[in-house]
C-alpha cells in the first residue's frame, strides 16, 4: 500500500480547489475586518430575528417573505442575544457556502483559473461582502443558485448520484429562502435539458421538481394557514411590493442603486460614485466575450446555462419592479461571474501576440475592481452603522421613559427599536396591518405602549396621547404614549 503524503505547497497552489478555498477565506477575513464588528441590525434583520428569538415577541411576518433565513439563524439566536456572534456565525458559514456553491463548477471548465476567479469576482463585490453576514436571504439565494445550476449541469453531463442529490439540496435551499427567486433561476433549466438531446435525463427533472417542492412546502402550508392560499398570498405580496408589473426603468433603478443606498425607493437622480459603476455596463460585454471564447474552445455549454439562469433571475428586478436594492441582483452577479471569468482567463490565450499585456491588463482590472469594491464596502458599512445606531439610542431613550418588557410599539422604525427593548410591535393600518384598533388599545391598557412618529400627528384613536421627544432616534422624532402611562423621570 502507498502511504498518504502531505501535498507539496507547489502542488497545492496549482489546484483550483485550493484557490477557491483561499477566496472564501479572504471573504471571511474581510467580513471580520469590516462588517462583523458593526453588530447593530437593520429593519428587515430585526423582523427575521424576532421570528426565532426567545427574548422578544415575533413581529408581523408579511406575505412576500419566506422563513428560510430564520431557520439558518435560529440555533445562534436561541443561544445568545449577541448580534456580533450572529454576524460572525453568518460570516463563517457564508464563506463555506461560497466554496460549496462553486465546487461543482470545478469539473465543468477546462481552464483551472475560471472558477476561483468567478468566486473572487462575486465575493469581491461590496454588496456580497455586506450581505454575507446580514440576516437577509439574498446572499443565500445567490450561492444556492450557483450550486443548483452547477449540479444540474454536472449531472446532465456526467450523471452521478452525488450530483443528483446536489440538485435536490440546492433547489430546496434556494426555494426555502425566496420561492420567487428560485422559480426564476430554475426556469431555463428544464428548457435546456429538453433542448439538448444528450441532457435529456428524466431523473434530473424529477430531482429539480422535488427540490423546488421540498423548499416551497413550508411557504405553501403557511399560505393556506395565514393568507388564504398561495394565489392570495401572491396577490398580497404584489400589493406590498407596489405592484408586480411592467417597469422597464428598473434597469436604471438598479444602476442608480449599484453603489447604494441599501434601498432605492423611490429611485432616481443618478448613481452614487459614478466612476465606480463602470463595471456594471461592462458585464454584458464580458459575458458575451466569455461565451464566444468558450465556444471557440467547444466548452460553452456550462457557461451558457449560467448566463440563461442569470438573465432569467434578473427579469423581475430589472423589468417588473418599480424600485431597486443592490442585494436584489446578487444571484445574477454570482451566475454571470462565471462567463466573465471565462472571458478574462481565455482572452490572453486567444491573442498570442498580446498574451502577456492582456494577462497583465486583466490582472490589473480585477485588482482595481476588487480594491474599489472593498472601499465601497467600508463606506457603506460605516454609513449604515451610523443609521442603525439610532435604533439603539432610540431604545435607550424609551427605556429611560419606562417602556420595558412587556411593552408594545407601533409606527415607523418600531420593529428594530422593539428588538432592543424586547417589545412587541403592531400596525393598525396600511399594507402591513397586523391588528385592529380595538385590540391595540386593549393591549395598550395592559402594557407600556408607544407610537413612534416623525413629523406626523398620532392616529385619531390616539389623539389624546402625550408626545415625548425621542431625540435618540433622530431629529424630529417623538413617541406618543397613552395618558394613563406615567413616564419615569
Amino acid at each position: 500500500m502507498t502511504a498518504w503524503a502531505m501535498p507539496k505547497p507547489r502542488d497545492l497552489i496549482r489546484r483550483p480547489a485550493a484557490w477557491l478555498i483561499a477566496v472564501a477565506v479572504l471573504l471571511a477575513a474581510v467580513e471580520f475586518a469590516v462588517v462583523v464588528r458593526h453588530g447593530d441590525v437593520g429593519w428587515d434583520e430585526a423582523l427575521y430575528i424576532t421570528q426565532v428569538s426567545p427574548r422578544v415577541p415575533a413581529a408581523f411576518f408579511d406575505a412576500p417573505r419566506a422563513r428560510g433565513i430564520t431557520y439558518l439563524i435560529a440555533p445562534v439566536v436561541w443561544m445568545t442575544a449577541s448580534l456580533t456572534v450572529l454576524r460572525a456565525y453568518l460570516a463563517v458559514i457564508g464563506a463555506t457556502a461560497v466554496v460549496l456553491a462553486y465546487w461543482p463548477w470545478l469539473a465543468l471548465t477546462s481552464r483551472k483559473a475560471v472558477v476561483p476567479l468567478a468566486a473572487l469576482l462575486f465575493t469581491g463585490l461590496w454588496v456580497t461582502g455586506y450581505y454575507a453576514s446580514e440576516v437577509i436571504p439574498n446572499f443565500w439565494v445567490a450561492v444556492g443558485g450557483v450550486a443548483l445550476v452547477g449540479w444540474f449541469v454536472r449531472y446532465a453531463v456526467a450523471g452521478g448520484r452525488a450530483a443528483l442529490l446536489g440538485v435536490i439540496a440546492a433547489a430546496a435551499v434556494v426555494t426555502l429562502m425566496r420561492p420567487g427567486d428560485a422559480a426564476w433561476i430554475a426556469l431555463p433549466l428544464p428548457i435546456v435539458a429538453m433542448a439538448v438531446r444528450r441532457w435529456r435525463r428524466p431523473a434530473l427533472l424529477v430531482a429539480l421538481v422535488a427540490g423546488l417542492a421540498l423548499g416551497a412546502a413550508q411557504w405553501i402550508v403557511e399560505a393556506y394557514l395565514r393568507y388564504g392560499g398561495p394565489l392570495e398570498r401572491l396577490r398580497t405580496s404584489s400589493a406590498i411590493e407596489g405592484g408586480i408589473a411592467w417597469h422597464p426603468r428598473g434597469v436604471l433603478y438598479e444602476l442608480y442603486a449599484v453603489n447604494g443606498p441599501l434601498l432605492c425607493r423611490p429611485c432616481g437622480g443618478g448613481a452614487e460614485h459614478p466612476t465606480l459603476t463602470l463595471w456594471w455596463p461592462a458585464v454584458p460585454l464580458l459575458v458575451v466575450g466569455g461565451l464566444i471564447l468558450a465556444a471557440r474552445a467547444r466548452a460553452a455549454g456550462p457557461a451558457a446555462v449560467a448566463v440563461a439562469c442569470g438573465i432569467s433571475a434578473s427579469v423581475p428586478y430589472l423589468l417588473l419592479l418599480g424600485y431597486a436594492a443592490p442585494r436584489f441582483l446578487l444571484p445574477v452577479y454570482a451566475l454571470l461571474a462565471l462567463p466573465v471569468a471565462e472571458c478574462l482567463v481565455r482572452l490572453p490565450a486567444a491573442v498570442p501576440r498580446l498574451r502577456l499585456p492582456l494577462a497583465v491588463l486583466a490582472s490589473v482590472v480585477v485588482l482595481a475592481q476588487v480594491g474599489s469594491q472593498v472601499l465601497l464596502l467600508s463606506w457603506e458599512t460605516r454609513d449604515n452603522a451610523a443609521q442603525r445606531l439610532t435604533y439603539v439610542r432610540g431604545a435607550a431613550t424609551l427605556r429611560h421613559l419606562g417602556l420595558r418588557r412587556p411593552c408594545l410599539l407601533a409606527g415607523p422604525r418600531s420593529v428594530p427599536v422593539a428588538l432592543y427593548l424586547g417589545c412587541g410591535t403592531a400596525a393598525t393600518s396600511g399594507i402591513l396591518k397586523s391588528t385592529t384598533v380595538a385590540d391595540f388599545l386593549d393591549r395598550a391598557r395592559r402594557a407600556p405602549t408607544g407610537i413612534l412618529s416623525h413629523g406626523t400627528p398620532p392616529p385619531r384613536y390616539a389623539a389624546s396621547w402625550v408626545a415625548h421627544p425621542l431625540s435618540g432616534l433622530g431629529h424630529g422624532w417623538v413617541v406618543y404614549v397613552p395618558p394613563w402611562f406615567s413616564p419615569q423621570r
